[in-house]
C-alpha cells in the first residue's frame, strides 16, 4: 500500500508487520495515509453501479439510496478505523479474535479472493481500453502490461513517492470526469430528463431501499478500511474517522462518481451498461485523453487491490503451511492469478462468486462491529495469549448469518433482503453469545 508497502517488502530489517500489530513508531503521517486510501475512490465500478441503480429504480431512488449508503459507510468505518488504529491489527489478525486462529483462515481467504477479483475487473478495463487504443498491441499483451504495472506499484522505492503522486492524481480524476461529462453533453446534448428518469414499468416506492441493499454488497470496503487504518497514528484517529475513512471519502466515492456515471449513461449512446461500455465511450469521446483518464483512475485503485490481495495471500499461506511467504513472491503469484483470470474470460462466474462472497463479508462486518462495541472490544488484544483453534460464538454467528443470506439470495422475491438480514443475524447472534458467556463467567 504505497509508502507503507515499502516498509513491509520483506525481511525483518524492512519491518514486516503483516503477521503482528503495527508498532506505533511505524505509523504513517495523516496526509500520506489519506492519499493512499483515497486512491480507492476512483473506480469506474462505482460509476457503473450508480448508473445501473438509476436504470433499475429511477434516478431519484438511486440518489436517495446512495445518500443513505454514504451515511452508513461513514459511521461504520469511523468505528472500524478507530479500532484498527488503536490495536494495529489486520483483518487476518482481528479475525483470530473473532473466530479462532484456524477459523480466521476462512476470513483471510475470502478477503484475498475478493481483492483479487476486483483487481481482475479493474485490470480488465485498463487492458480493454489500451487494446482498443492500440489494436496492434492485442488483448494478451495489454493484459500483461496491466498486471506488470499493477504488481510493480506495490513494491520497492516507487512507494516513497506514490502517496504524493496519488494526491496529484485525485484532482486529475475530478477534473477529468467533469471534462468528460462536459464533452458528452457538448457532443450529444444535455439529458434533460436524467434526474426524473424512471424504468419502463415505473419506479418502485422502495427503489431507494433496493439501492441501499445493493451497495451493501460492496462492504468489502470495511475490510479494506481495517487493513489501511492500522497504519494511522493514534493522535490522528479522530481525523481519520471523520475524514480519511468517513463521510467525505464516501461523498467522493459514491455521490460524485455516481452522479458522473448516471450522467454519462444518460448521454453516451450505448446499448448496454457495463464498465466496458463506459470506458469505451470515454475513449471514443476523448481519444488519448480518455485513455489517460481511465489509466489514471484505475491504476490508483488497483494499487489497493493488488496490495490487499498480496497481504492476505501471505497471511493465508503462512497460517496454512507455517511458511513465511516472501512479499515479492506473493505479489507475483497474485499477478499471475489475475492474468490467468483476465485471459480465461470467467467474468460471469466471478460476478456470481462476488455476490455470494458479499454475504460472507456483510456477516463478517456484523460480527466485527458487535465485538468492537462490546465490553471485550475495549480491552487490549493479546495475540500471544492462548487463542483457541475455533471460537464457537464467532463462527456460529458468521456461519448462520451467511446461511440466511445465501438462502434469501436463492429466493427471487427476497434476494434484496439477503445482505441486511445477514448483517442483523450476525450482530444479534454474536452479541447474544458473548452476553451469555459473560453472564456465565460472572455467575461462576
Amino acid at each position: 500500500m504505497n509508502d507503507t508497502t515499502s516498509r513491509e517488502k520483506g525481511g525483518q530489517g524492512a519491518g514486516d508487520f503483516a503477521d503482528r500489530p503495527m508498532p506505533l513508531d511505524q505509523r504513517m503521517p495523516r496526509g500520506n495515509l489519506m492519499m493512499a486510501w483515497w486512491a480507492v475512490c476512483s473506480a469506474i465500478f462505482y460509476m457503473v453501479v450508480a448508473a445501473a441503480m438509476a436504470r433499475s429504480y429511477g434516478t431519484t431512488n438511486a440518489l436517495i439510496g446512495i445518500a443513505l449508503t454514504v451515511v452508513c459507510y461513514g459511521v461504520i468505518n469511523a468505528v472500524i478505523s478507530r479500532y484498527a488504529i488503536r490495536t494495529g491489527l489486520t483483518v487476518a489478525l482481528f479475525s483470530r479474535v473473532l473466530f479462532g486462529h484456524l477459523g480466521a483462515m476462512i476470513a483471510t481467504l475470502i478477503f484475498f479472493a475478493t481483492a483479487l477479483y476486483y483487481a481482475v475487473f479493474e485490470g480488465y478495463v485498463m487492458a480493454l481500453v489500451l487494446s482498443e487504443w492500440s489494436p496492434s498491441l492485442g488483448m494478451a499483451s495489454a493484459t500483461l502490461i496491466v498486471v506488470v504495472v499493477g504488481v510493480s506499484l506495490i513494491f520497492g522505492s516507487v512507494q516513497h513517492w506514490l502517496d504524493k503522486f496519488n494526491g496529484v492524481l485525485l484532482p486529475v480524476y475530478i477534473v477529468g470526469m467533469l471534462i468528460a461529462v462536459g464533452m458528452a453533453m457538448a457532443e450529444f446534448g444535455y439529458p434533460s430528463g436524467w434526474l426524473s428518469r424512471v424504468p419502463e414499468g415505473g419506479a418502485s416506492p422502495f427503489g431507494w431501499l433496493s439501492t441501499f441493499a445493493y451497495y451493501m454488497g460492496v462492504w468489502v470496503l470495511m475490510m479494506f478500511t481495517f487493513d489501511y487504518a492500522r497504519f494511522g497514528r493514534v493522535e490522528d484517529s479522530r481525523f481519520h474517522a471523520r475524514v480519511t475513512f468517513g463521510i467525505p471519502f464516501y461523498l467522493m466515492t459514491f455521490v460524485f462518481s455516481g452522479v458522473v456515471g448516471i450522467l454519462l449513461d444518460a448521454c453516451l449512446p450505448t446499448d448496454g451498461l457495463s464498465e466496458a461500455s463506459i470506458v469505451l465511450g470515454l475513449l471514443e469521446l476523448m481519444g488519448l485523453g480518455g485513455l489517460a483518464l481511465v489509466w489514471v483512475t484505475q491504476s490508483r485503485i488497483n494499487t489497493a487491490n493488488f496490495y490487499l490481495a498480496t497481504v492476505n495471500l501471505e497471511a493465508f499461506v503462512g497460517k496454512l503451511t507455517g511458511l513465511k511467504l516472501n512479499k515479492i513472491l506473493a505479489g507475483c503469484l497474485v499477478g499471475g492469478l489475475a492474468y490467468l483470470l483476465m485471459r480465461a474470460d470467467v467474468f460471469s462466474y466471478l460476478l456470481a462468486a462476488l455476490a455470494y462472497q458479499g454475504v460472507f463479508v456483510v456477516a463478517w462486518v456484523g460480527v466485527a462491529l458487535a465485538h468492537i462495541l462490546s465490553p471485550e472490544g475495549r480491552l487490549e488484544v493479546d495475540l500471544d495469549a492462548d487463542i483457541s483453534a475455533f471460537n464457537p460464538v464467532g463462527l456460529a454467528a458468521w456461519a448462520l448469518a451467511a446461511i440466511v443470506g445465501i438462502a434469501l439470495m436463492l429466493s427471487p422475491s427476497l434476494a434484496g433482503a439477503s445482505a441486511p438480514l445477514s448483517f442483523v443475524v450476525a450482530w444479534g447472534i454474536y452479541a447474544l453469545g458473548r452476553g451469555l458467556a459473560r453472564h456465565g463467567a460472572t455467575a461462576a
